[in-house]
């Protein structure tokens, strides 16, 4: 009877097991890693001695019912040791508690809790590098559309659109590297420590990480449950606030533009980008703007959380810990991301109304003073000032930068330099004019990292390899795990059919 029983509890496991428990069926919720945690405990302690072979079919067979009941539709799925060890003890009776040798709930919900946190920074990598990749190809399709960039709120200098764009991903790029950091420390295995000063019992802790599909062990049983389960949410949360803060940087400027009646940068109406005004007709309210601004104050919001939780506690405590809360505060950060995905692809540029827009204004009056001081030796605040003129003069006199009379370029040159420079303004009528053209300013930029086109083909370059070295990281570290729990399915499966 008890051959047939393990028999058919073989053939269970080999033929379900694996589709069962992979990523693909079944939540990784705190259910699903107590199962994983029972699974390879039953595995190493069988196999190392800890635990009487003759007793393997039927806490293997315990444990299975407990996850197939809790994978069923409305089953239960406790997220507690305490609430799921009764399951296991009316699946496979008292005896299963051995399993409980050298264990605790301190180290077995940090453990879980490091599992599912591990899985949600890959998700927010995958996310951030699909914002990211819309960012570098909005950038190369728009590296030679030139447009005013802004400082205080104000119009400041000519820039190529591509160049500021890169210079937002560069910001997304530091978040993916906080995110990798992040990871390596988060992906460290907590189970063997028990509750503080680990057990007498000999646990192959290093096995127990591998099966889970850690990259190593938490070093200090102390720290595992104490100290760094803490801290993790924390680190993660300041991850969240600063793609939060980068996204509310880059849609505040985009929001600027429905201020002016010609914009030169706005969303594509309709669909869920814009709405109507229910009162006035003329306008097309940026929605998806302030959606995803909102989703950014969420982030923030729910990122300071863990830090207040954590604040002022003795180590060990639960407070800033718990998998709900944490795995929202990441799911609002991807929620931005996914939300500034959507502005990247409806964004309607006009780079006519941009030049327009710079040929309107003086955003191309430094160019003044650093060519003077470039070419023709004159000290900068001498040439700011001349500069500085020129522009009082235009604006009191409503005149635009390809208008601007030479001859009293040449007047105000000669009241300002006052014998700080070259007597007579030493540009040329055409010279004067070509400085002021933003195209030519961008187009002969030489500062390393600049928007001049070589500097912007370099970049784009190393962008795009940025994003494909993230990709495969993801890859990878999703393939580890699952590769790892793969494996632990067939060992687990081999100890059933072993035992018949």
């Amino acid at each position: 009877m008890l051959k047939t029983r393990i028999g058919i509890l073989a053939l269970a496991i080999s033929a379900h097991a694996i589709p069962a428990f992979s990523q693909s069926a079944v939540n990784r919720d705190e259910f699903y890693w107590l199962g994983e945690i029972n699974k390879a405990t039953t595995v190493i302690n069988t196999e190392e001695g800890l635990l009487d072979k003759s007793l393997a079919p039927r806490i293997a067979s315990g444990i299975v019912k407990v996850l197939e009941d809790g994978n069923r539709p409305g089953g239960k799925r406790p997220s507690t040791v305490i609430t799921f060890e009764p399951l296991l003890i009316q699946a496979a009776g008292v005896e299963v508690t051995l399993l409980h040798a050298g264990r605790s709930s301190q180290d077995m919900h940090a453990t879980y809790r490091a599992a599912i946190l591990r899985d949600h920074l890959l998700s927010l990598a995958d996310q951030l590098n699909k914002t990211s990749r819309s960012l570098v190809s909005l950038a190369e399709k728009h590296a030679n559309t030139i447009v005013p960039n802004y400082t205080n709120g104000v119009a400041a200098q000519p820039n190529s659109l591509g160049h500021y764009l890169l210079g937002h991903a560069a910001g997304l790029e530091r978040d993916a590297q906080r995110i990798r950091e992040a990871y390596a420390r988060i992906d460290r295995s907590p189970m063997g420590t028990t509750v503080l000063n680990g057990t007498s019992w000999p646990l192959n802790r290093a096995r127990m990480a591998d099966y889970l599909g850690f990259s190593a062990i938490v070093d200090n049983a102390y720290d595992a449950a104490q100290i760094s389960s803490t801290e993790q949410p924390v680190e993660v949360g300041a991850i969240v606030t600063s793609i939060a803060l980068h996204a509310g940087n880059f849609i505040e400027d985009v929001m600027t533009q429905y201020a002016q009646s010609r914009p030169w940068m706005l969303l594509q109406e309709g669909g869920s980008n814009t709405y109507v005004s229910s009162a006035m007709p003329q306008k097309r309210n940026p929605g998806l703007l302030n959606t995803t601004r909102r989703h950014a104050s969420t982030a923030v919001t729910l990122a300071m959380g863990p830090v207040i939780q954590a604040h002022n506690i003795t180590p060990g405590m639960g407070d800033a810990k718990e998998v709900k809360p944490n795995s929202e505060m990441v799911q609002s950060a991807i929620r931005v991301l996914q939300g500034w995905d959507k502005i990247l692809n409806a964004l309607v540029i006009s780079p006519e109304r941009a030049l327009e827009e710079l040929n309107s204004d003086w955003t191309a009056s430094q160019e003044l003073a650093d060519v003077l001081m470039r070419k023709y030796k004159l000290p900068f605040r001498v040439g700011h000032h001349f500069a500085s003129e020129i522009v009082d003069y235009a604006k009191a006199n409503n005149i635009r930068p390809s208008e601007f009379p030479y001859a009293q370029a040449q007047r105000i040159y000669a009241e300002a330099v006052k014998g700080q420079g070259p007597a007579q303004l030493p540009m040329s009528e055409a010279e004067f004019r070509a400085t002021l053209d933003p195209v030519a300013i961008v187009r002969h930029r030489a500062t390393v990292g600049g928007p001049q086109p070589a500097e912007m083909e370099r970049m784009l370059k190393a962008a795009k390899q940025t994003l494909a070295q993230q990709d495969a990281w993801i890859k990878e570290k999703r393939g580890r795990i699952d590769a790892s729990l793969a494996r632990l399915d067939r060992d687990f499966s081999k100890l059933a059919k072993s035992a018949n």
